[in-house]
C-alpha cells in the first residue's frame, strides 16, 4: 500500500532534461517543497515556488550549496550527448555529487538508469549508467535505482531516432537489433515510478526494473510508428553486415542525431532490454500505459509544440 508523503524537501539535477522537465511540476504537484541545480540560470524557467541554483556537479564548490537540508535528491544528469569521453565525465559527475550529498546530510538519492543484463558485453551507454550506480552507491545515504528501457515521450533522444526514421524512410535497410526485444516505457508512467518510489520507504536502497506493459521487436516499433505518424506501415529489410557504428552514421544522415549521440544508443540495440524483475509493480501499483497510446501522446506533443 502506498502512503503518500508530502513537505519534503527535495532537489532534482538535470531539471532542464527531458525527464527533469516533466518530474519537477510533479513533485510540486504532489506536495513537495522542491529546488533545481541547473548549469546556466538564464536557459531555465522554473515552474512557481521552485527554488533554482546554479552549479555544475563537475565543478565541486559551485553546486553544494544546493543539497543544503535537502532530505532526497534526483540525480538525472548524464552527458552523452556532449559527445566522446561521456563516460569518464560521467563517472566524475557521480563521485562529486555523492561526496557533497553525503557531507550534506541527504538522507536518499534516486537515480534513473538504463534497463539491461549485467555483462561484460554492456554498450558504452549501459556500462556508463552501472558505473553512475556504483559511484552513487558510495555515499553516506540510501540509494534508489530505477532502469528504464527506451522512454517514449516528446524529447527522447531514443525516441526521436525511431520517430525521424519512421517518418523519412519508406524503405528501411536495418542492421540486425531490428530483431532485438525491447519494453518500453512512457514518460508519464516514468514519472509515476519516480514519484511514487519517495512514497515507499521499503524502497530505499534498492534497484527495480521499469517497463510498460507491451514487448516488442525495435521492427514493431517502428512500425508502430511509422502508422501513428502518417499511417503507413514501412518496408524493412534487415542486413546482418551492418555493423551498430555503420548504422549510427546511416542515422546521422537520416536524422538530425549526430553520430555520437546515436553510437552509443544504437549499439546497446544489440541487447535485449525486458523487465525480468517487475517487483515494482505490487510496490507502486500503476496502471501501465501501452506503447499504441504513448506513442500517439508523443505525437501529439510533438505537433503542439509543448
Amino acid at each position: 500500500m502506498v502512503v503518500l508523503v508530502t513537505d519534503m524537501d527535495i532537489l532534482v539535477t538535470g531539471a532542464t532534461g527531458f525527464v527533469g522537465r516533466r518530474l519537477v511540476p510533479a513533485l510540486v504537484a504532489a506536495g513537495h517543497d522542491v529546488s533545481v541545480l541547473v548549469r546556466d540560470l538564464e536557459r531555465y524557467d522554473p515552474p512557481p515556488e521552485v527554488t533554482v541554483f546554479e552549479g555544475d556537479v563537475l565543478k565541486p564548490g559551485s553546486f553544494e550549496a544546493a543539497l543544503s537540508e535537502i532530505d532526497i535528491a534526483y540525480y538525472l544528469i548524464h552527458s552523452m550527448e556532449a559527445g566522446a569521453g561521456f563516460q569518464a565525465r560521467d563517472k566524475l559527475a557521480a563521485e562529486n555529487f555523492a561526496g557533497a550529498a553525503g557531507k550534506a546530510g541527504v538522507e536518499r538519492v534516486v537515480y534513473l538508469s538504463g534497463l539491461g543484463v549485467d555483462g561484460d558485453n554492456l554498450s558504452a551507454h549501459l556500462r556508463s549508467r552501472r558505473d553512475v550506480e556504483h559511484t552513487l552507491a558510495t555515499g553516506e545515504y540510501a540509494l534508489t535505482v530505477l532502469r528504464a528501457a527506451v522512454i517514449i515521450g516528446d524529447g527522447s533522444v531514443s525516441f526521436r531516432i525511431i520517430r525521424q526514421l519512421a517518418s523519412r524512410l519508406p524503405v528501411m535497410i536495418t542492421p540486425r537489433w531490428i530483431n532485438t526485444r525491447s519494453q518500453p516505457i512512457a514518460i508519464s508512467d516514468t514519472i509515476a515510478y519516480l514519484v511514487g518510489v519517495i512514497d515507499v520507504p521499503e524502497t530505499a536502497g534498492e534497484t527495480y526494473e521499469i517497463g510498460g506493459p507491451d514487448v516488442l521487436q525495435y521492427r514493431d516499433i517502428l512500425i508502430e510508428t511509422s502508422r501513428a505518424l502518417s499511417g503507413r506501415k514501412p518496408i524493412i529489410i534487415p542486413v546482418p553486415v551492418l555493423t551498430p557504428r555503420l548504422s549510427a552514421y546511416w542515422v546521422d544522415i537520416v536524422t538530425d542525431v549526430p553520430a555520437e549521440v546515436a553510437y552509443p544508443l544504437i549499439d546497446g540495440m544489440a541487447s535485449e532490454v525486458v523487465v525480468t524483475d517487475d517487483r515494482i509493480r505490487e510496490l507502486i501499483p500503476i496502471e501501465l500505459t501501452s506503447f499504441k497510446t504513448a506513442v500517439r501522446r508523443a505525437i501529439e506533443a510533438m505537433r503542439e509544440g509543448k
